[in-house]
């Protein structure tokens, strides 16, 4: 059981198809293909279910988060010996699912530790669990729960999402500075029962919260265009093409878009953005500071926080 054949596996436990696989490893199909059989046979039990479609087995499931575990600790091993040995402070990985707010504190840190590489990765919340656990990335800034055995987590912020509406839409007299009828400046789930969404795809914490304000009413959104962009979303909503769901800090960095911005009457329309890494204190020291700084940065005012 060699490192070459581990990569090899979660390879197509990732991907669930040998072709696929074979293509991003860069080997030829028989070749994988007698590289897992050489595996399964090893360790006495068949890995995958290889009736129709390719799919890991309950066994394959389970030796998949020992090797990923296994290897990100090699990985973690080299990076702290390349520490030691003085070659400066390296690389850090950060994930999220969306950057579009983080030019600030990315910006500032890398003002002051400029010999520091930063790897930014756009991953889904599951996936950012999953590479955490594997140490595939160092820190991950996430935007709903995840299954957080196995990692330490500090709350950047906790903020209202609001809907935002074209100017010329008809509910734009609720927002701020609107006149809205009746002194109703909040809008209900139920009155968007019949209204064109632009939203962000399945799986996105943003979909998630719409799925679930419109599940807890019975309803299911109307939804025109899906987008894995944030910034497209709010292009499209000013564009008079439909209306979304933005947080409170896409707000303030949107200012320059002609969006009209209302609360929505549901206390559980907010977002938590949390930042987590791998528990047991076996970060980079670069991984160290650009923990620091994203955890001491002021959402709110989109600086750093003075040290008290």
């Amino acid at each position: 059981m060699d490192l070459n054949t581990l990569t090899q596996f979660l390879a197509v436990a990732r991907l669930e198809h040998l072709s696929r696989a074979a293509e991003e490893l860069r080997v030829a199909q028989p070749s994988l293909s007698r590289s897992i059989a050489r595996l399964e046979a090893e360790l006495g039990t068949p890995l995958f279910e290889r009736g129709g479609r390719l799919r890991l087995n309950a066994a394959g499931d389970l030796f998949r988060g020992h090797v990923e575990r296994a290897l990100g600790e090699l990985e973690a091993g080299r990076r702290a010996v390349a520490e030691a040995a003085g070659a400066g402070l390296g690389t850090v990985r950060l994930a999220s699912e969306t950057f579009l707010a983080f030019s600030g504190p990315l910006a500032a840190f890398k003002r002051s530790h400029p010999g520091v590489e930063i790897e930014l990765h756009q991953l889904s919340a599951e996936e950012m669990a999953r590479q955490l656990r594997a140490r595939d990335i160092d820190l991950a800034v996430v935007s709903q729960p995840i299954a957080a055995d196995g990692l330490e987590r500090v709350q950047l912020l906790d903020e209202p999402v609001g809907l935002a509406v074209s100017a010329g839409h008809p509910l734009a007299g609720r927002g701020p500075a609107g006149r809205a009828p009746e002194g109703r400046t909040r809008v209900g789930v139920a009155e968007l029962a019949d209204q064109p969404f632009i939203a962000a795809r399945p799986g996105h914490w943003q979909r998630r919260l719409l799925d679930q304000l419109f599940a807890a009413q019975g309803l299911t959104p109307r939804i025109v265009c899906e987008s894995d962009e944030a910034g497209a979303i709010a292009e499209l909503i000013s564009a008079g093409l439909g209306i979304g769901l933005v947080p409170g800090l896409a707000r303030r960095t949107a200012t320059r878009l002609p969006l009209v911005w209302i609360d929505v009457d549901s206390p559980h329309c907010r977002r938590t953005l949390t930042l987590f890494w791998g528990a047991g204190g076996r970060l980079s020291a670069a991984a160290r500071l650009l923990r620091e700084t994203i955890a001491r940065w002021d959402w709110t005012a989109g600086a750093a926080r003075t040290a008290p």
